[in-house]
């Protein structure tokens, strides 16, 4: 280790040092489109960086981070910047030190790595202490004095940057989370929790920045100080950004912030600076207000009872959730139909459809949300209309495409509170497949993390491993195609939904039997149900946008038949048929079928449904 790195530990222990304040903030000030990738400025636009760097020095900042926030290997790949990395890491070092010389601190500056990590997504945590470890490996060997972990919402992300860091080097770690306005990280962790978790995880220092203004940032600090001793470092926004003219204007005065110097210190900060909105005028009132303060006190730990673990609730049985849970446990078949939310406010022909079906046996409504991302009846709205007026059990598609984090648990808590017990999880079509191609996508989850979340739900904690006082029983169903052109990755995330939690899961149409033997063996250690998904082909026309558009294996022979077909009403007949023949062989293989009714022609799904014959529970 470096004599500056040791000289910084120490020195965060005794006094308060002041950080600069916001690089991206200046960078769009001086004409940098939010489009560009700001790291790569290190090789592109030196100059420009370090005459910001320069300023904040000139203000008194005695750490000054690098430009190397996003400089990791998944934000740099969509500018194709991969192969520089290391270059764009070492260069933004190198301004870096040029601005501070020998009266600053040089932090390397790692954000996170903007894609999900498990359990919210595919990103594995050993792919991502990897990557973390790559970045760091750059700034340690281009001889920063610290690494600076700044931004981070998740937990397990942050524990991966900084393990990587230990790994990588033996330099001081500074850990920062950013919070909502309760002062919870954004994926739910209490100042409480997450700051026994960084210390734990062996950062130097721990603290938050970002997302919020001054006042919500001292009330993390003195949560924080209650359950650590560690130094706290505290980098709050200019406040809450307004949009004018299509700008993010931050409001918060060089003034107002300096003003909250005092508490910062008195709440135990050790590191003081800004981030988003904040220039070098709040670090250089900052910096005043610092020099004439000496802390009030050396960070006093209050003892406060804290769970290392969250209390879980002991787990609903599948067969005590819901009817269909039952029938799953006990190895009945059983059968749904598919009914679409209508397009418009009047939901009484599917209404009248689940009243035909349940009248004729079947035994759930699965209800898609929002099909090819087109605009329809809230399918929540309508599986509770139906639950309630036709006395059939709704199987609720739920997707990850139209909501944040905050917003599902939400949804989910009032779906469950209105008597909706069976959940089929899925990512979602992206716009662009819809009506709406310009409507944008939240998609802050895929159907990996969303299973994730609910399984949480039914322990009884939020995302954030926080107790919510009481638990949901959902039956958690999920997603699978057997015809997947990539099947070794439709697997692979198969095994992780089943890991995170999922209770069956629902195939895509299906019409080759050997594609949904091939699944049902894959599924066949993991215990869990098939549901084989059928649907009667209306026409050859049909059957040729399964196979051209949806991507669905039609094999040649239900094909030819189809073909062959001389009238419309031949054509469905043929198309019941072999959905016949589908759902009898698949009563062999899978463990229910889900059958689907094209162009809401309920009767074609009761009518495939005939070949199952009398069944009894």
């Amino acid at each position: 280790m470096s004599a500056r790195a040791e000289e910084f530990r120490d020195r965060i222990r005794t006094h308060v040092v002041v950080a600069d304040g916001a690089m991206g903030t200046m960078l769009y000030s001086k004409g940098i489109f939010i489009n560009r990738c700001f790291d790569e400025l290190n090789l592109s636009a030196p100059a420009l960086v370090k005459e910001i760097h320069d300023s904040y020095i000139q203000a008194g900042a005695e750490i000054i981070e690098s430009n190397t926030f996003g400089a990791n290997a998944y934000r740099l790949a969509p500018y194709g910047l991969v192969e520089k990395l290391a270059d764009i890491n070492r260069a933004g070092v190198r301004v870096a030190r040029e601005s501070a010389g020998e009266n600053a601190w040089v932090a390397g500056s790692v954000g996170p790595l903007g894609v999900r990590i498990e359990p919210l997504g595919p990103t594995s945590f050993q792919e991502a202490r990897a990557a973390f470890k790559q970045q760091v490996t750059a700034l340690a060997d281009s001889g920063v004095d610290l690494i600076m972990l700044e931004t981070f919402g998740d937990l397990n992300e942050i524990r991966e940057a900084i393990l990587a860091t230990h790994e990588a080097c033996d330099l001081p770690v500074v850990a920062q989370m950013t919070v909502d306005d309760d002062g919870n990280a954004l994926f739910g962790a209490s100042p409480e929790v997450f700051a026994r978790r960084l210390e734990e995880w062996g950062a130097d220092a721990i603290g938050m920045n970002c997302s919020v203004g001054p006042k919500v940032a001292v009330e993390v600090l003195e949560r924080m100080i209650k359950v650590t001793d560690r130094p706290l470092a505290v980098q709050p926004n200019a406040g809450k950004p307004m949009i004018v003219d299509g700008r993010s204007v931050y409001l918060c005065s060089p003034e107002y912030l300096a003003q909250y110097a005092r508490r910062y210190i008195q709440a135990g900060a050790k590191i003081i600076g800004g981030c988003c909105g904040t220039t070098p005028e709040h670090i250089k009132l900052l910096k005043n207000e610092v020099r004439s303060l000496q802390p009030a006190h050396a960070g006093l730990r209050v003892a406060v009872a804290v769970e290392d673990q969250p209390k879980l609730l002991p787990p609903i049985p599948s067969e005590r959730k819901s009817r269909l849970g039952a029938k799953l446990a006990t190895g009945f078949f059983p059968v749904f139909v598919e009914i679409l939310p209508p397009r418009g406010s009047d939901p009484s022909r599917e209404i009248e459809g689940a009243r035909l079906c349940s009248a004729n046996g079947v035994d759930g409504i699965n209800i898609p949300d929002g099909p090819r991302a087109s605009a329809r009846m809230s399918a929540q709205a309508l599986a509770y209309l139906i639950q309630q007026q036709a006395g059939i059990e709704a199987v609720l598609h739920y997707c990850c495409r139209d909501r944040n984090i905050i917003s599902m648990q939400s949804d989910l808590l009032g779906i469950y509170a209105l008597g909706i017990r069976n959940l089929i999880i899925i990512t979602g079509d992206p716009p662009r497949l819809g009506n709406y191609p310009d409507a944008t996508a939240v998609f802050d989850v895929d159907s990996i993390g969303l299973t994730n979340i609910v399984a949480n739900l039914n322990k009884g904690l939020d995302l954030g491993g926080n107790p919510i006082g009481s638990q949901t029983g959902f039956l958690i169903g999920v997603g699978a195609n057997p015809g997947a052109v990539n099947m070794v990755e439709e697997l692979r995330r198969l095994r992780w939904k089943i890991e995170a939690g999922a209770e069956y899961i629902v195939t895509q149409p299906v019409f080759d039997l050997d594609q949904l033997e091939a699944l049902v063996k894959f599924v066949e250690p993991y215990r869990v149900p098939v549901i084989a998904g059928i649907w009667p082909l209306l026409s050859y026309r049909n059957a040729e946008f399964m196979v051209n558009e949806l991507r669905v294996a039609v094999p040649e022979a239900f094909l030819e038949r189809m073909r062959k077909a001389e009238s419309a009403e031949a054509a469905r007949a043929e198309g019941v048929a072999i959905a016949q023949e589908m759902l009898g062989r698949a009563r062999h293989v899978a463990q229910g079928a889900q059958l689907s009714a094209p162009f809401s022609r309920y009767s074609m799904a009761i009518e495939v449904m005939q070949v199952l014959g009398q069944r009894q529970l």
